[in-house]
């Protein structure tokens, strides 16, 4: 059975948006709320003047980003990481054991909490900002700019929901209301699975011829897609991600996630770095993600309410 997300293309609507949203939180890190507040409607506003319902619009894709990034937000770099040296390959292995193999090392654990580093460019100028993160397996995903809480999310299995208080707005919706505006299945399961290194989408609903390709297991689907491609490599010492990518070649769009460095932190293995790569025909972004101070199965609160007097955010399908 070929995987629902074959069928769907706007998952690469997405380098010009992103660009505005690290835009944003870069400013967000800055002690001028005023300033910030400029910057991002700057940045929101893009080629064409904004409207009401454009800038619906935009919080919606910044929502979607909140879904996308999510994944950025976890692992790594504590004192006692080491980093792992990599295995070799067995090219012997079939395409089945290697996907069966990848899902059986998957980690578990209850709780974690760090600080993530992101170091964006877009080819001419480059910006960086910290963000904090807390989550607790299979239930939340809570963020928060760093050094101000000017933005906070909390992200649940049934519930996608982020204020900013620059503006004095919120958004507060489920995941099959996101996924229907945007065009694209998301679900919390997704963000946790490229948190982890993970493959973003079930491999084990279609079937992959597999190859070695600089030293990890390459899978490429039998059926090739209509819309779009896909391609999954996966290291060999841990059956870990190592490249996701997705690509639209007629529209000249790629979205290429690359894991590197993997590490063991206690008994848990992750990736220390995360480098994402968005092209858009002429448009190309970059963001390399590090992950820091990490702690895991420590008690966690997730403070979270929605203030008092802010305006909802009414994401309409026709502004998407």
């Amino acid at each position: 059975m070929a995987p629902k997300f074959q069928t769907i293309p706007k998952p690469f609507r997405f380098s010009g948006i992103l660009a505005k949203v690290v835009f944003f939180f870069n400013k967000a890190k800055n002690s001028s709320i005023a300033f910030a507040t400029v910057s991002f409607f700057n940045a929101i506003k893009g080629r064409k003047k904004e409207s009401k319902n454009r800038k619906a619009m935009w919080f919606g894709h910044i929502l979607r980003w909140f879904g996308f990034i999510a994944f950025s937000f976890f692992v790594l770099s504590c004192k006692s990481n080491k980093v792992l040296t990599s295995g070799s390959v067995n090219e012997k292995l079939s395409a089945k054991a290697i996907i069966r193999t990848h899902y059986q090392n998957q980690i578990d654990f209850k709780t974690l909490r760090g600080i993530m580093k992101i170091d964006y460019s877009d080819g001419e100028s480059s910006q960086g900002f910290g963000v904090n993160l807390r989550m607790e397996k299979d239930k939340a995903i809570w963020i928060s700019s760093r050094p101000l809480p000017l933005v906070k999310a909390y992200i649940t299995p049934d519930r996608v929901s982020f204020y900013n208080k620059l503006q004095n707005e919120y958004f507060d919706g489920d995941f099959s209301y996101l996924s229907n505006l945007l065009g694209t299945e998301l679900d919390f399961e997704k963000v946790q699975n490229l948190l982890l290194g993970q493959a973003l989408f079930n491999l084990r609903e279609g079937k992959y011829d597999v190859s070695v390709t600089e030293g990890n297991y390459q899978l490429k689907p039998r059926k090739v897609a209509e819309l779009f491609k896909t391609l999954f490599q996966i290291e060999p010492k841990n059956f870990k991600m190592a490249t996701q990518q997705l690509s639209q070649p007629l529209k000249k769009r790629l979205l290429e996630i690359n894991y590197k460095n993997y590490q063991k932190i206690d008994k848990y293995i992750l990736p220390k770095e995360i480098n994402i790569l968005a092209i858009d025909k002429a448009i190309k972004n970059t963001i390399d993600i590090e992950y820091r101070t990490i702690e895991f199965n420590q008690p966690l609160r997730f403070p979270y309410k929605i203030p008092k007097g802010y305006k909802k955010i009414t994401i309409k399908k026709d502004d998407i």
